[in-house]
């Protein structure tokens, strides 16, 4: 595998008053988005998050302006160039949009559209594939978490290229594809700094109205409050829908998740999407444990790639909410996949562990998959960005 340089800023292409700025629609896991190269964008972060939410189509409940979904799985984009640090290949920075705000979240991780960095970059000729598979490092800029990421890139017609085919498949995407492999290297604190960031793995909080609650407060890869879900009067049976129907239940995962942001050292989370609130249940279709995912306050269909990690984490620490209920009867003494059921099915987690030290996790990958769906240049107003007054990136 070999990288080429990154083409110059394509500099000041109009039309209709419209700035033209390349890029490829992705979907990533579960997940969906506009990728763009990090040279043909602005540099700094203002003007930045102005030109995603209109790319997006943000505020509009159905983004109907933009490329976004009306959902926030669909209200994402990736942005991806050579990484400056030794030890990496490509640096990766993700960013969270949503459909009612002009919020642009570029804090926490995305597992899912981490699954497209790799497809995106061989596409645009970032990446040169060289071999039958094509593994390149990816670092998250923002968080610093570093993954190895490999795809299948066969010759055909003289050329290497994505394989998108295969009988991969995940739940929460129709269809079956190529595999993704990700193997990530440190992911433990990715944000809260560390594993168990209140140091503790049970909490109890006092929540008004329901009396105290016990939590896990966790972090690897993603920011997360693991609630057993009969603590706030839910099966964990339910469906999304049902869940974010419930007013009195989303109020006592808000209130809860406020709390706990406190306690995990990061501040007043209202308008952050992490951390994460994980409704825990035993499992009921041979998995390790069942949840229930809110994104912070619409119910995921599934279950995020980072979370699912964390989740899978704290089912192997004793003394977590998530240990009393899981079903560990399948794993040995260092490392098992652990089988994390959601809304839409299962996913499956392999990890490692010190078995002197549990919370020292040595090993966590697994499978997404990716696919390129559209090519072309995305229009933003002019008035929401000018490079011939802007510098770009390089």
């Amino acid at each position: 595998m070999t990288r080429s340089q990154t083409p110059p800023a394509p500099g000041t292409r109009v039309r209709g008053h419209q700035l033209a700025i390349p890029s490829v629609l992705m979907r990533g896991g579960t997940s969906r988005g506009p990728f763009f190269a990090r040279a043909d964008l602005p540099g700094d972060d203002e003007t930045l998050a102005r030109v995603l939410a209109a790319a997006l189509g943000s505020p509009h409940p159905l983004q109907i302006d933009g490329l976004g979904g009306g959902h926030p799985l669909t209200s994402k984009a990736g942005i991806v160039g050579p990484s400056t640090e030794p030890g990496a290949d490509l640096d990766f920075r993700f960013a969270q949009l949503r459909p009612d705000d002009d919020s642009v979240d570029m804090d926490a991780n995305c597992g899912n559209l981490l699954a497209a960095v790799v497809p995106f970059a061989v596409e645009t000729g970032m990446v040169v594939p060289t071999a039958d598979t094509t593994t390149v490092r990816v670092r998250t800029l923002n968080t610093g978490a570093v993954a190895e990421i490999s795809v299948r890139t066969p010759e055909e017609g003289g050329a290497r290229g994505v394989d998108y085919a295969g009988d991969t498949r995940i739940d929460g995407a129709p269809g079956t594809s190529s595999p993704v492999t990700i193997g990530f290297l440190d992911t433990a604190g990715s944000i809260a700094g560390s594993l168990l960031p209140t140091g503790r793995p049970r909490d109890t909080v006092e929540l008004p109205g329901t009396g105290p609650v016990e939590v896990t407060c966790i972090d690897n890869g993603q920011p997360l409050v693991i609630v057993a879900a009969a603590a706030l009067g839910a099966t964990g049976r339910e469906s999304p829908a049902e869940l974010t129907a419930d007013p009195a239940l989303r109020e006592r995962v808000e209130a809860l998740r406020l709390d706990c942001g406190e306690l995990m050292g990061l501040g007043d989370v209202t308008d952050r999407n992490y951390p994460k609130m994980t409704l825990v249940s035993p499992p009921r279709r041979g998995g390790t444990v069942a949840t229930r995912s809110f994104i912070p306050r619409v119910v995921h269909e599934s279950i995020g790639v980072l979370a699912a990690v964390t989740a899978a984490t704290a089912c192997v620490l004793p003394g977590t909410v998530a240990h009393d209920l899981a079903d560990l009867a399948a794993t040995d003494a260092a490392e098992a996949t652990l089988s994390v059921e959601h809304p839409s099915g299962a996913f499956d987690v392999r990890l490692g562990w010190d078995p002197g030290d549990p919370t020292r996790i040595t090993r966590s990958a697994l499978v997404r998959t990716a696919r390129a769906l559209m090519a072309g240049d995305l229009y933003v107003p002019l008035g929401v960005w000018n490079p011939s007054t802007k510098e770009t990136i390089r």
